[in-house]
Order: C-alpha cells, then structure tokens, then sequence
C-alpha cells in the first residue's frame, strides 16, 4: 500500500471510528450508562468478532493491515495525553486524608489485591488453559491482584455526577480513595511489567536503577526547570501547552524505552508539571490536553477493541468469567462497605455506596488490560474475559446505585404531615434530599 493509500484508508478510518464510538456513547447515555461502555462496544463491535460477520472483504476494506500500526500509534498518543491530564489533577496530598479516606482507599486497595491472587492461586489450571499455555507465576498472579483492585476515577466521576452525588459525603469519600488506589496500583504494574521479560538479574536490576533514577530527575530537576521556565520574565516560550505536549511524548517515550509502557511517562509528566501558586491545575494547560486526548480517545476504545476475540472464547470460560466477576465485586464492595462504616461511622446504606462506587472499572481497567496484554502477560481469550469483566463491573455501579437510593417501605411511607399547597412543612422548594447519602442532592449538568 502507497503513501496516498494509507492515509486515505487512515482517514476513513477514523472518521467511522469518531462517529461509531459518538453514536454507542450516546446509547449509551441515552440508557443510563457511562459513556465509556457504548464506546466500547462501538470498539468491539468494529473488530474481528462481529464486523467480520459481514460479508467478505468488507472488514479487510475498513481495517487493512497496513493501518493498524498506525492506528495504535494514534491511540498511544491519545492516551499519553489522556493520562498526562490525570496525573496533572491527582492530589497527591490524598495520601495524607482524614482517616475515613485512609482507611477506605488502604482496604479498597489491598482486599482486591488478595482477591485477585487468591483466584489464582486457588484455579492455576483456569488460568493457565485460558491464558494460552503462559506460566502462571508470581508476576502473573501479582498483575492479575492489580487487575481486580482498579478503580476508573475519571468514569466515577461521570457516574458521581450523572447519579446525582457530587458532594455527597460517600461519594467524596469514594473519589478520594479511588485516586489514592490509582497512586497505589501504578508502581505495582511497573513492577509487574519490569519483572514480565526473561531478562537476567543483573538486566533487571539496570532497569530498575534506571527507572528510579528518572523519576528522580523528573521530580528534584525537571520540575524545577519547569517552574523556572514558564515563570522567566519577557519569555517568547512561556505558552504552557506546547511545553506540557513536548513533555508528556518526550517522557512517554523515556518510560517506554526503558521497558515499561508509555502510560508511566504521561503520568509522570502529569505529575511534575507545575500547577497555580494555589495547587490548583492551571486551565490553560489541563483543558486543551484533555480535550485532545478525550477526543482521540475512541481510537484507543477501537484499538481494544480489535484485540477482543469473543469468537475464541469457549463455554468452559463462562466458569472463570463468573469467578472473576464475583471476585472482582465481592473485594470492593466487601473492602468499601466495612471500612467506610468502620471509619467513616457512615450508614450502612451509605457504606455501601461507597463499595459500590469503588468498583467502577472502565477506561482504567481497559488502560490496565492493554498493558498486559502488548507485555504478553496475558493472552487474547484471558483478555476478552476481563474486558468483560471490565463492562460488567462497570455497568452494573448506576443500577446499583439507583437501587441503594430507592427509598425502603418505611422511608417512602408519607408519614410527615402535608400542608395545603401538598408539600412538607419546611421543605424548600426545588431541594430534594438524595436517599441513603445524608446529603441534599441537587441535580448535576450532564457530562458529554
């Protein structure tokens, strides 16, 4: 294929793509579900499991060969983007919360972890027949622990918002504890993936030494660099976006020359990027990131989706997918309701919000399962079942949610006496208090 072929296959793909994941994305809504779940779908449903049902050709016609590298090229792009406006709005100081969030994120965190390797431990036979043979090891079972203990914060807060609870003491609760779970699950994975190689000890210790000695610099040098860069009276080069671009590609191509994956450098660059004297992330370097990223996003959602082959999935793997599904909603719903009620002194009900918002998975866990899979941790069956895995967990947080908030018989007995006009004595008109949060909800504008 020539140069003028590849691009023009290049745009047309795209543009099916941009337009797929808009149209599921906004099913998605349209039925109540965070977007992330339609734009998956429009991933799956534009790889090798369904669009190739088609008649002959037209699949190989949309998605030649020759595009793909291209294709994931652009979707690391947008991630790194993506990822560079997360770690830019992580709160590093969520480490040092109140003992409700502490203890909320620490067990959130490390019962998923034990649940994660427990399975493995306990069905090494499963994993091994649907993992292709790959040896089931202690780096296998420490990346399958951190699969099952992600939380999404960019979804949860999409679901927070949609569901009404932004402000709510579970939902403020939740988001915080799911950003520190994020600090806690990113080191893990990169110790999975820099352990994943067959290198020497010696090669191993190199890397490592390397990888720390990087983070060194980019937090005690580059941050400093930055800070004295952006603020030096009568620069021509003190625009904030194109040095925030150059950093967070340049540092995504460092963390993966060093063997690990380019969502590390993003991350980090996110990180050590200097915010407003007030720590607060500066606007005009979050937004146009961001949006770019969110933008480019659905080649990503596509790009996964290619990978997902439900053709070679077989019967005997619907066992290990409800495992994993049990596994996966037992630890955190498990791990947030008891902590949050043991730390928190919230409600029951409320505690268990919070378990329920903590196992929201989505673009997080896809981020997770990609990594896997390109390291060759996992393999293409093994990786389909957690992708639904992924879209299970996920879809199930707004039903859940809506059936926690449903007022019990006694709670929805009209047992306050009315006035003439049909409202409560002292109600205020266009307030509404959300069941089981403690807090009075007011509705939220809606996400695109």
């Amino acid at each position: 294929m020539d140069t003028d072929s590849l691009v023009t296959h290049v745009l047309a793909a795209l543009a099916l793509v941009i337009t797929a994941s808009w149209a599921f994305g906004a099913l998605a809504r349209r039925l109540r579900q965070p977007p992330v779940i339609g734009q998956l779908l429009a991933g799956i449903a534009l790889g090798p499991s369904l669009l190739r049902l088609t008649p002959h050709g037209v699949y190989a016609a949309l998605f030649p060969e020759e595009i793909k590298p291209v294709l994931t090229a652009l979707a690391q792009v947008a991630l790194a983007l993506f990822l560079f406006a997360v770690g830019y709005e992580l709160d590093l100081g969520q480490l040092r919360q109140r003992r409700a969030v502490t203890t909320v994120s620490l067990s959130g965190f490390a019962l998923p972890i034990v649940m994660g390797a427990g399975l493995v431990v306990l069905l090494p036979g499963a994993f091994r027949s649907v993992n292709g043979g790959r040896p089931v090891d202690a780096n296998f079972t420490l990346y399958m622990a951190v699969a099952l203990s992600i939380t999404a914060v960019p979804v949860l807060a999409s679901i927070i918002g949609d569901q009404g609870l932004a402000g709510s003491r579970p939902a403020t609760i939740a988001m915080a504890a799911a950003g520190v779970i994020d600090v806690l699950s990113w080191p893990i994975l990169a110790v999975c993936l820099i352990g994943g190689g067959q290198d020497s000890l010696g090669d191993w210790l190199t890397r490592t030494g390397l990888l720390m000695a990087y983070v060194l610099v980019m937090v005690f040098a580059v941050r400093r660099l930055l800070v004295w860069w952006m603020n030096r009276p009568g620069s021509v080069l003190t625009d904030p976006v194109p040095v925030a671009t150059a950093l967070t590609l340049a540092s995504a191509w460092a963390t993966n020359a060093l063997g690990l994956h380019v969502i590390f450098g993003a991350l980090l660059a996110g990180v050590v990027m200097p915010r407003q004297r007030d720590g607060i992330p500066d606007s005009r370097v979050l937004r146009p990131l961001q949006e770019t990223g969110s933008l480019l996003l659905p080649v990503f959602f596509t790009v996964s989706g290619l990978s997902v082959q439900l053709r070679e999935l077989r019967l005997s793997d619907a066992l290990l997918l409800l495992a994993l599904c049990v596994a996966a909603v037992a630890g955190k719903v498990a791990a947030g309701s008891l902590s949050a009620r043991r730390g928190a002194r919230l409600p029951w009900r409320d505690s268990v919000l919070v378990g329920v918002l903590l196992n929201t998975r989505g673009l997080t866990e896809l981020i997770v399962l990609n990594v896997g899979l390109q390291a060759g941790l996992i393999g293409p069956r093994l990786y389909a079942l957690l992708v639904i895995m992924a879209l299970v967990t996920t879809a199930a947080t707004g039903p859940l949610i809506r059936l926690l908030r449903r007022p019990t018989a006694a709670e929805g007995a009209p047992a306050e006496p009315r006035s003439g006009n049909g409202r409560t004595p002292n109600a205020r008109p266009g307030s509404s208090r959300a069941p089981g949060t403690g807090t009075e909800a007011t509705p939220q504008p809606r996400k695109s």
